[in-house]
């Protein structure tokens, strides 16, 4: 199923599964409650599930929507509390 609106994380129910397709690569998000999630998919920073805390997305002027998933924006997370990245 594809989506084509935004999807809050901190709504969902903990155990929550997300699939998130990129340009380049195919994510599994699993939700933990608030923005704390469990995400695997990136070869080098999770190639099996790490926790991660989701910042949001970011737009193309560099804003970011806070705890959301939207189609067509990059997501920033936050790896082991040390780690930022961007998709």
């Amino acid at each position: 199923m594809r989506c084509a609106e935004l999807l809050d994380c901190r709504s969902l129910e903990p155990g929550s599964v997300i699939d998130v397709e990129t340009t380049s690569r195919h994510y599994r998000i699993e939700c933990l409650g608030g923005n704390s999630i469990r995400i695997s998919g990136h070869p080098q920073y999770c190639p099996t599930p790490v926790v991660a805390e989701l910042e949001g997305s970011v737009t193309g002027e560099g804003t970011l929507e806070e705890g959301v998933i939207e189609p067509g924006m990059r997501l920033a997370l936050l790896i082991a509390k040390h780690y930022p990245m961007t998709t």
